[in-house]
């Protein structure tokens, strides 16, 4: 099967002038880290809050870098440069709502002002994006919510199996779905 490729884009004008430290696209990675049982790596990107830019760091990601998941941390709010859910719109063939609804409701529990953040996630070819917060804890819970989702819907748009480690996070996979195959060993 080979190591699956995940995108992860930190969106952010001052990050990518290297004048504020980038602590998104880490948090993104450790993430992934400690729930992923699959063997993947990251293509980390930094880009600026510029529609033009964002757009084209996520087709060359979903197009030539065959990312399965490409992850965004940043530009989710209201302010005039946040443009991350217009990059995504722009590239995607499906909008899946269902992400920033339900990442909206959990942090809604944590700060009334979530209803100012405009998540979303959304397929091009056999990719699935999905637009996160900038802060790291907001990140790790947003993902919490949704990630159960994340390899199966990977699986129904012909992408790779993604396996979680069941002891930190489970995946749902229906009853009626092929069995998985056996998870290949570290240097098989």
């Amino acid at each position: 099967m080979g190591t699956i490729r995940i995108g992860i884009v930190t969106v952010s004008d001052r990050a990518s002038r290297g004048e504020y430290e980038d602590r998104g696209g880490p948090a993104l990675r450790a993430y992934l880290d400690e729930v992923l049982a699959s063997p993947w790596e990251a293509d980390a990107r930094i880009v600026p809050d510029d529609l033009r830019e964002l757009t084209q760091t996520l087709i060359e990601l979903c197009d030539r870098r065959s990312c399965c998941l490409v992850v965004t941390t940043g530009g989710t709010g209201p302010a005039v440069r946040d443009v991350t859910p217009e990059a995504t719109e722009a590239v995607c063939e499906k909008i899946l709502p269902g992400f920033g609804e339900l990442m909206r409701r959990v942090s809604l529990e944590k700060a009334p002002t979530a209803i100012l953040s405009r998540q979303t996630a959304g397929i091009r070819g056999r990719t699935l994006l999905i637009n996160l917060p900038g802060q790291p804890k907001a990140i790790a819970e947003c993902l919490d919510a949704v990630f159960p989702a994340v390899p199966y819907c990977i699986e129904l748009i012909g992408g790779p199996i993604l396996r979680t480690d069941p002891k930190r996070l489970v995946a749902f996979r229906p009853k009626s779905a092929p069995p998985l195959p056996p998870l290949e060993s570290p240097g098989a």
